[in-house]
Formats: C-alpha cells, sequence, structure tokens
C-alpha cells in the first residue's frame, strides 16, 4: 500500500515540473516578445492595418418625361486630407499645384478642427487628372493627403434650368446639426431647385471598401480581395414633367431678355417649360464655386440667382380682365350682352383713369379681345371688393400655388380688411377698385400664379398644384412610382368658361384682337395680352394663352420685363413655346419603365 501511495506521488511530482517547465519556457518567450522584440511586432502591425473607405453613393438621374437625360453624372476626383497625418510643411507647394490662395489649407483644416482628426476630409472636390498624377507620384512625400474617385453632376446635354434643376453642395455644419446621422462632413447634398426638394430619393447609400494599408497610408492591397466590400447603392432616378424640345427653345427664346416663360398641361399641372431669365451656368456649381463667381453673381444687378417664377411679383395687367367678367357673370351682375361705350377713359371724381384708345361701343367679348379698359373701369365698380376678392382666392391668385421647389412669395389681392388696414375703416371708396379693375394697383401675382390662373381658365376650373416631378425609378427595383398632387377646383359654371374661352379666341383670332399677330393656320390659340405697369422704369409685356381652343394641352405664361407691351414681345414667345410642344416631328411615346437611356449613361 505504501509503495503505490509513494509511486503514485512521484509520478505526480514528475508531471507537475513538466507543466511548470513548460508554463516558464513560454513566460520568459511572451517576455522576450514584449519587450525586446516590442519594435519589431509594432512595425510589423502598423505595416498591416486595415483601413476602411466610404465610397460615395451617384445621385440618380434626372430624366425628362420622355426619359431623355437631362442632368447625369460624370466621373471626377476629391482630394482628401486626413488632419492627424498631415505635414503642414507642405502646404505652401500643394496650394501651388491646387491652383488657390495660400493659407487655404490652414482654413479648411480649420473647420474640420471639432471632427474626428483621424479620418480624412474632402480638401477640394473636381481636381484635374493631372494634379491626382503628382499626389500619386509624389505620394510617400504627401503624408495625410490622398484622393477618391467619386462623381459630380454632368450638365452637358443641352439644358441649363438652373432654377428648375438647383444645385448640390456640401453640407454645412448647421445642416449636419439639423439633417439625420446617415450624412457626415464633406457630403454632398441637394441645396436648392430639384436637387433639394427631392433629396431623399436622389441621394442614394454609401458604400465601405477596406483596405490594407502601409504606415504611410499608401495601399497595398485589398483587405480579404475585396470580399467583405459594401457597395455603394446609386440614388433613385427622377422623371420631370419637363419637355426637353419645349424646354430647349424657350430657354433659347429668353437668353436675351429679362423674364419669366412657363408652360404647364393645364389637365395636371404638369409642368412643361419654365425658364427664369437671366440664368446661371450650373456647369459651375458642378465641383469647386469659387468666392469670386460667387460675389459676382450675388451682385449682378440682373440677379441670375434669383427664381423670377417663383419669387417675383407683377401686377398681371389685362390678363386679370377675364377673372372680373367671370365674377360679374356669375354673380349676375352682368350679362355677355352687357355694353359701354368707350370715350378714351373714364372720368372718377377728380381723375381720369385713361384706356388704351377710343374703343366706340363695346361689349363684353370686344372689351376682352380689344382689351378696353373703361368697359372694366365700369365693371369693377358694379362688382365691389368682395366678389372681387372672392373670385380672386378661388382662382388661388395672391397666394401660394405650393409648387414643388421653394422658395415661393405670396403676391398680393386687395380686399375690403386689407383697404381697412392700410387707408383706415372707412378712409376709402370704391375708386381705389378702378386700377384692380384692370389688373394694376394693390394686386401682384408670381408668374407660377398666372400660369396656374391660365390653367384653370383652359381646363374649366380644375387643374392640379404645379408641379415639375412625375415620379422616380426606384434604383433597387427598376420599378417606377409616381407622384401625386391635389387638384385644384373652381366653383364656375360651363357656359361662362365657354364665353371666356371664346373671348381669348377672339384676342388671336379676332380682326381687331390684340394679338392677332401670332395667329397660326393649323392650332387654335386662345390669349390676353397685359402689360404690368413699372414705376422703375419701362413697363413689363405679359401674355398668357392655351392650345388648341377645342381640347387644350398646352397653357402658358410669359412675362418679359422692361421691354413694353404683351403683344409685341411676350405673345410671339408664348407662341413659339405652343408650336414647339404642339407641332413635334415625331411622335414621342415611350415607356416609363424602358431603360435603355439610363442605363448607357
Amino acid at each position: 500500500m505504501k509503495e503505490n501511495y509513494f509511486g503514485s506521488n512521484l509520478r505526480k511530482r514528475i508531471v507537475f515540473i513538466v507543466i511548470v517547465g513548460m508554463v516558464f519556457i513560454q513566460a520568459i518567450q511572451l517576455i522576450k516578445m514584449q519587450l525586446l522584440e516590442s519594435n519589431k511586432y509594432e512595425e510589423k502591425s502598423k505595416d498591416n492595418s486595415i483601413k476602411t473607405i466610404q465610397i460615395n453613393a451617384p445621385r440618380g438621374i434626372i430624366f425628362d418625361r420622355h426619359l431623355d437625360i437631362m442632368v447625369g453624372n460624370k466621373p471626377s476626383f476629391t482630394l482628401q486630407i486626413t488632419p492627424s497625418l498631415y505635414d503642414t510643411s507642405n502646404s505652401k507647394i500643394i496650394e501651388l499645384i491646387l491652383n488657390v490662395k495660400p493659407g487655404y489649407i490652414k482654413k479648411m483644416l480649420e473647420q474640420y478642427k471639432s471632427f474626428s482628426k483621424y479620418k480624412p476630409r474632402n480638401l477640394m472636390r473636381g481636381v484635374d487628372f493631372n494634379v491626382i498624377s503628382w499626389v500619386e507620384e509624389n505620394h510617400s512625400k504627401l503624408s495625410g493627403l490622398n484622393y477618391i474617385v467619386d462623381t459630380q453632376r454632368d450638365y452637358s446635354f443641352g439644358i441649363n434650368a438652373s432654377h428648375v434643376f438647383g444645385y448640390t453642395k456640401e453640407i454645412g455644419r448647421e445642416a449636419l446639426k439639423k439633417s439625420d446621422s446617415t450624412y457626415s462632413i464633406g457630403d454632398n447634398i441637394g441645396f436648392s431647385g430639384i436637387e433639394k426638394q427631392y433629396e431623399e430619393y436622389l441621394r442614394g447609400y454609401k458604400g465601405n471598401q477596406f483596405l490594407v494599408v502601409n504606415s504611410s497610408q499608401k495601399i497595398v492591397y485589398k483587405y480579404k480581395d475585396g470580399e467583405n466590400d459594401i457597395p455603394p447603392i446609386k440614388g433613385n432616378d427622377l422623371v420631370l414633367t419637363l419637355d426637353y424640345k419645349t424646354q430647349k427653345i424657350t430657354e433659347e427664346l429668353l437668353q436675351n431678355y429679362k423674364g419669366v416663360a412657363i408652360a404647364l398641361d393645364p389637365t395636371n399641372g404638369e409642368i412643361l417649360a419654365y425658364v427664369s431669365s437671366p440664368q446661371f451656368d450650373l456647369a459651375h456649381f458642378a465641383d469647386v464655386t469659387s468666392n469670386e463667381l460667387w460675389d459676382s453673381l450675388r451682385t449682378d444687378p440682373n440677379k441670375p440667382l434669383f427664381n423670377r417664377g417663383t419669387l417675383s411679383m407683377y401686377s398681371p395687367g389685362s390678363t386679370f380682365k377675364m377673372l372680373v367678367a367671370i365674377a360679374a357673370m356669375e354673380e349676375g351682375i352682368i350679362d355677355k350682352s352687357f355694353s359701354v361705350n368707350c370715350n378714351g377713359g373714364l372720368q372718377y371724381g377728380d381723375r381720369f383713369f385713361k384706356c388704351t384708345h377710343f374703343h366706340g361701343k363695346v361689349n363684353l367679348k370686344e372689351a376682352i379681345e380689344e382689351s378696353c379698359n373703361t368697359y372694366f373701369y365700369r365693371l369693377v365698380l358694379k362688382l365691389g371688393i368682395d366678389k372681387l376678392s372672392k373670385y380672386s382666392n378661388m382662382f388661388h391668385l395672391g397666394m401660394k400655388t405650393n409648387i414643388d421647389i421653394s422658395p415661393e412669395s405670396d403676391g398680393l389681392i386687395a380686399s375690403r380688411k386689407y383697404y381697412d388696414k392700410v387707408y383706415g375703416k372707412g378712409k376709402w371708396t370704391d375708386g381705389y377698385l378702378l386700377s384692380i379693375g384692370i389688373g394694376q394697383g394693390e394686386i401682384i401675382t408670381t408668374p407660377i400664379q398666372l400660369a396656374q390662373y391660365t390653367s384653370l381658365l383652359a381646363n374649366n376650373g380644375v387643374t392640379k398644384i404645379p408641379h415639375f416631378a412625375k415620379g422616380y425609378i426606384d434604383s433597387k427595383t427598376n420599378e417606377f412610382f409616381p407622384f401625386k398632387f391635389d387638384s385644384i377646383k373652381t366653383d364656375v359654371k360651363q357656359n361662362t368658361f365657354n364665353f371666356i374661352k371664346d373671348a381669348m379666341e377672339g384676342v388671336v383670332e379676332a380682326e381687331k384682337g390684340t394679338a392677332r399677330s401670332i395667329k397660326l393656320p393649323n392650332i387654335s390659340i386662345a390669349g390676353k395680352t397685359g402689360t404690368a405697369q413699372n414705376p422703375h422704369g419701362k413697363d413689363h409685356a405679359i401674355f398668357i394663352a392655351f392650345a388648341p381652343v377645342e381640347n387644350p394641352k398646352i397653357s402658358v405664361a410669359v412675362i418679359i420685363e422692361n421691354i413694353g407691351f404683351g403683344s409685341t414681345f411676350a405673345a410671339p414667345i408664348a407662341q413659339k413655346m405652343i408650336k414647339a410642344y404642339l407641332e413635334k416631328e415625331d411622335v414621342i411615346n415611350k415607356d416609363l419603365l424602358n431603360t435603355n437611356k439610363r442605363e448607357s449613361n
């Protein structure tokens, strides 16, 4: 028994000594590795670090209503800087290569000071390939400097439409605080126009690429051959309501004028063409916009950055006469046979309100065709302020249209409440209405309101909110999803609309019509000339129209600033817009799901 006991203990001791010995040897090796060879392993770790690179998603393509590309994408280079690794002694030569002012890099680093200094930040977008070649050749000397292949907007498709498309810009610090967490510093974001309004559809989702880099941050190879990479998801493509041909011709027609031209489909509010002139060149906004360019655009007296279509407010002039006529007929104040003798104006109190000339005896239809002011002076006095403001509201004049770009002005339509506030209760008379009866005085509308008003006249008092976007094509499923917009309706009898449309057709077709010069042999046009008085210079020319009269497919509003009468300048532009849209050489009826053009881009 004792022998067994001692024999068992001896074996246990031998095993214990062996185990302790092995642990001791491993401990010695561990200590040696940690203390004596730490530099070796630290260098090896540095040489094999993994770096995550975010890959920006291309924005969605912007198409016209027939899937013709209006705004695309093209490859570009973005130079990036990692603040923690950057050697400031290189700034002078880099700024020289980039052709920027001294201190540019210091300023950019200052902007990024409150963000992580270990992540690469955008130094400059749209960098020339020659600069990238120089960076690549001198990479070992340019610590903290690298570049990525990115995309930028491509505006080379023949359409500018700067106030429609808008532009993208790097997200600012304040906007970053307000936006959702999926944005980060250096991201491009829709800043105006369609780019801003439909940002959530156009922007896409970023991807990630995992790379093995050395101690100089030089890329050695893709981590696991890229099998863990997450590809970016392109933004959804946006299909607009614009008609490429009509938009292009309208831009050409307005290029030498200050003003606005808008065409709508009166049946559904779709905007077929929209030009606010002068425009600005969107190509300058595709990458880096210099301070000098910004200053020149901001101080330009012609205000190219100003969207006249939604923000400018003009008196509607004689185009307002149809509303006065509708209100008077609907309220039973007159019928179409009511006549007035025009002797060149109307004496009211101690003031003589002029007409354009002596018209003699005119009925309502003739008063619209020949634009007789005297007739409408008398008519508005019969109508009164309350009924006038009632029908102005019904046709959505003097209020925002809620078009799908912003900002937008309200305008103004005088009312009893307005006059009481401005002049005092009981301190104004109906004489204040005389100017309003011909669309002057305390009545101002935006061009988009005037275009919507024209659509309501064309389509018997029914249309939809004016809009640019038809829908979007999902980048994952390739399905088309239409957008929905609210309808607008007026409470006006069909007979009244029939009469008004007949009178407006007479403006173009009748022997004494004020726009008879734009009559076409194969398209019936209904229109109305107008002149917006301008206390600061020459008057503005206005013309509204729709065609064909029997089945309107297009309604147009044109305003040309500081140029005179509507029939001389605005009407011919409207006529050419109508022809461009209705007289197509070939009928285009493409399926929205046809993706050939999108794939070729």
